[in-house]
């Protein structure tokens, strides 16, 4: 599998920069995101649920990707709204860390559904790992990974030949 950077993905149309700030092609005005349905978002952005959506390794893409976790979570797939909340929480985490530390100039977001569970994955070409730090109270960043740890069920990382893909896993009561 080739690195996010290597494929050619194709420039989305977006007319609300409020969705799509961060992603390639998109203007950079705002716009009124949180109103729009969520198929226009998913048409604009992509269905991380059917295939790997990917994004530029930009702050800006922090806030695309956590509203199309909202869309996907608990709009198309009508998850409560605090497992909603958790997870997005978790994907601007994660997220963050692919910006920051990675290096890379794209990062891809994919979510998943089975029977009790859903896994969200966020993929980047670096294999670098991440690394679970102790937090103290006063401590300003690095708490990425421990609220990942805290929210989640359970995480992981899985290396691949050109990158990794750090995930979670969230049990959804619908068994």
């Amino acid at each position: 599998m080739a690195g996010l950077e290597e494929s050619e993905q194709p420039q989305p149309l977006c007319g609300t920069a409020a969705i799509c700030r961060g992603v390639p092609g998109a203007p950079e005005s705002d716009g009124p995101a949180p109103g729009l349905p969520g198929p226009v978002v998913l048409d604009l952005l992509g269905d991380p649920s059917v295939d790997e959506v990917p994004f530029p390794s930009r702050p800006e893409s922090a806030g695309a990707a956590r509203r199309l976790t909202h869309r996907v979570l608990h709009e198309q797939w009508g998850l409560p709204f605090q497992l909603t909340e958790n997870a997005v929480l978790l994907v601007s985490e994660l997220v963050g860390n692919a910006v920051r530390h990675t290096g890379a100039r794209r990062f891809g977001l994919r979510m998943l559904r089975r029977r009790g569970w859903i896994r969200i994955e966020v993929r980047d070409p670096s294999r670098g790992l991440p690394c679970l730090m102790p937090v103290r109270e006063l401590d300003v960043s690095g708490r990425g990974l421990f609220l990942v740890d805290t929210l989640s069920d359970r995480w992981g990382v899985d290396l691949l030949p050109r990158g990794k893909t750090t995930w979670f896993e969230m049990r959804t009561g619908d068994r």
